[in-house]
């Protein structure tokens, strides 16, 4: 099962990712994390040493491995150069499991706790400044996630970046259930309601975790303000020594979460769980954009990389 965690910036949809993972992972589901978010924390929350965080590799460093193993004998993809970042699966590419071997991971994804394994999109370098936006890194997070095929018992969380602007690109459409992190402030509101407008044209499925709600006052202003978006509110977290502890170096060890807050994560992990896995439409998803790249800037001739009749599953 596929889950992103979306807010305005700050809203601690970091956190949230972190403990996410980290409570699926201590009941020993198998957790695959992506950090697509420009900040590149994801490590750090997770529980990660500084000196592991300090040589993680990137999928973007290495998305010439990326391409070579998900083109296989793809005859639509007589070169790995050929892919862009919206190229669909098709007979003869080779499809991602969360558990198995393979050179990608090999070469991009290290396990920073048990049980736990993590992927960067990668941060900026100075040959990028002034030259590149961050969709050139997540574009690798983006075309992996076109090509994994997950079952109900495994999980890929994904940090995304802040606000909208994950609708910059195709993400938005890779995920079971998208969740919208959001504080009791009109502003974090405002972010859900744009969210929430694009999404619905694509029938992207969201919720929503009220994050630094402290009273009943907070989550009724939440709900107040969700039901005139028209979104679900998951669950609510208040706050959390436990976390506040983590981000001054303390032990990130999950089990140490107040029986509150670890709640209103399981919560939304129950409801992640309840989303029917949908690999027509997921398909059908990545070939509309695809579509909507070949046409804008990438070619038309791009659009013989889609196999009408493909459709991947576990």
């Amino acid at each position: 099962m596929k889950i992103a965690f979306v807010g305005k910036g700050g809203s601690g949809k970091t956190t949230l990712a972190s403990l996410f993972a980290l409570r699926a992972a201590g009941t020993g589901a198998p957790v695959l994390a992506l950090d697509a978010d420009i900040n590149q924390d994801l490590a750090v929350a997770l529980g990660a040493p500084p000196a592991v965080t300090a040589t993680l590799p990137t999928l973007s460093g290495h998305v010439d491995v990326l391409k070579e193993w998900l083109r296989g004998d793809n005859p639509r993809l007589p070169a790995a150069e050929q892919m862009i970042k919206t190229t669909p699966p098709g007979r003869g590419s080779r499809l991602l499991r969360v558990v198995e071997d393979n050179p990608v991971y090999d070469a991009a994804v290290r396990e920073v706790v048990p049980g736990l394994r993590l992927g960067l999109a990668g941060a900026f370098d100075d040959a990028d400044l002034g030259v590149a936006c961050f969709h050139a890194k997540t574009g690798a997070v983006e075309l992996l996630l076109g090509h994994l095929v997950d079952g109900p018992d495994e999980y890929v969380v994904v940090d995304m970046t802040a606000g909208a602007d994950a609708f910059a690109s195709g993400l938005f459409t890779r995920f079971d259930l998208t969740v919208l992190v959001c504080e009791p402030t009109e502003r974090a509101l405002g972010v859900v309601r744009q969210y929430a407008g694009y999404a619905r044209e694509f029938g992207v499925r969201l919720g929503v975790v009220g994050n630094k709600v402290a009273d009943p006052d907070d989550e009724a202003f939440l709900r107040a303000g969700l039901a005139d978006a028209g979104v679900e509110l998951l669950a609510c977290v208040g706050s959390s020594r436990h976390v506040r502890a983590g981000d001054r170096g303390a032990d990130r060890a999950v089990d140490g979460l107040e029986p509150e807050n670890a709640a209103a994560v399981d919560a939304v992990r129950d409801a992640l769980d309840a989303v029917p896995q949908d690999w027509v439409r997921f398909q059908a998803d990545t070939v509309a954009l695809h579509r909507r790249n070949a046409q804008a800037w990438a070619g038309a001739h791009l659009l013989d990389q889609i196999d009408p009749e493909f459709v991947p599953v576990p």
